[in-house]
């Protein structure tokens, strides 16, 4: 594919970038500077209206695969991604920027240039078998889906969630793809011991909000679906509408929250959009592109949350926002899921199961 490299300074401040094109199965068409490289290679626009780069999957040869956080709003502190980058491509995602970090922009090259820890199960059983480790909580999507579309080709996801379940190490799941469906067998075993529970992602019931938005996810039924798959599999499965996006699905509130107790979620949670770097600019130009009508309203409601600017990476504010229209957000969705019987917090996992040789001869004497 023809391309231009510009050279740029490195200090500037990224300008503004308008999207003139679209891609199929593309939230974000093109590749944005990557604030941390002096040289930028812009894909030609006169190829844009082909078909989209292929996606690449590139090795990511990690030699851990736990990673710990110390944030104080979020509900574990240890977390497992198989894969860094995502085929979702869903417009919102938080975790573009960190592709910067490998040298990437994160635009395009967030969906299409996913890096694959082959050996994360292999990595998973050293790191529980360790001495050190301390039976807690994982989280699997702490940063990317581990149930984007390549899971189904590699399985690298199911074979960490074999290993959790070799140590019975209780491990939280949010995820958007039906996927999820595929490990309830795994699953299964492991909430027999009170050791796992899976959130779907639910963002809209909307099919044309879903495709533009959100790309390469399943579509809102088959989220619904997987939600009624793994309750009915006696898995403990609740309901995650984010990200809540003021003026554009805050109103679907009520409905997601029916259609997904209709289907049998014991729980719901819900979070505000954030947009932390450059991930507003991508929002900002998605935005007058599938939306130019309702563009000013969207960003005066999320400025009106977050104090006046975009983004608010502060604690706890984060994930809620501030403000009376913050207040109303969550009013709603409170006595929604009060009224479903979806305000409770969703099981307390626990350790009191795990094995530390991991089911070998050797837990005949630890137990």
């Amino acid at each position: 594919m023809p391309t231009v490299k510009l050279r740029r300074d490195p200090g500037r401040p990224r300008a503004g970038l308008s999207i003139r094109h679209r891609l199929k199965g593309r939230a974000v068409p093109y590749d944005p500077p990557n604030r941390f490289e002096t040289v930028h290679t812009e894909i030609d626009p006169a190829d844009l209206a082909g078909e989209p780069p292929r996606t690449e999957f590139l090795n990511d040869a990690t030699r851990e695969i736990i990673a710990t956080n110390r944030s104080p709003d979020i509900p574990f502190d240890a977390s497992v991604n198989p894969y860094r980058g995502c085929e979702h491509g869903c417009v919102y995602c938080y975790a573009r920027p960190t592709h910067e970090y490998l040298g990437f922009s994160s635009g395009l090259d967030f969906e299409r240039k996913i890096l694959v820890k082959h050996r994360a199960p292999e990595l998973l059983r050293e790191a529980l078998s360790a001495s050190s480790w301390r039976p807690r909580l994982i989280g699997m999507s702490g940063v990317t889906d581990p149930y984007q579309p390549v899971e189904r080709r590699l399985g690298l996801t199911r074979g960490c969630l074999e290993v959790l379940r070799d140590f019975r190490n209780p491990v939280a799941i949010v995820t958007k793809n039906h996927l999820v469906t595929r490990d309830a067998d795994v699953l299964g075993d492991l909430s027999a011991h009170n050791c796992a529970n899976v959130t779907v992602s639910v963002t809209t019931l909307k099919n044309e909000l879903q495709r533009v938005m959100e790309p390469r996810t399943s579509v809102p039924a088959r989220r619904l679906d997987a939600i009624w798959s793994l309750s009915s599999a006696g898995i403990p499965v609740g309901v995650f509408v984010a990200p809540v996006i003021p003026g554009l699905n805050d109103e679907e509130i009520p409905a997601i929250l029916e259609a997904a107790a209709e289907a049998g979620a014991a729980y719901a949670s819900f979070l505000l959009l954030r947009l932390p770097l450059g991930v507003a600019d991508h929002f900002k130009n998605w935005l007058e592109a599938h939306f130019p009508d309702r563009r000013a309203k969207v960003l005066h409601r999320i400025r009106e949350v977050r104090g006046g600017r975009l983004n608010d990476s502060g604690f706890h504010t984060r994930f809620r926002g501030k403000g009376q229209y913050a207040k109303q957000i969550e009013r709603l969705f409170r006595a929604t899921a009060r009224k479903l019987g979806l305000d409770g917090k969703g099981p307390r996992l626990s350790t009191k199961a795990f094995r530390r040789h991991g089911g070998t001869q050797g837990d005949l004497f630890d137990s």
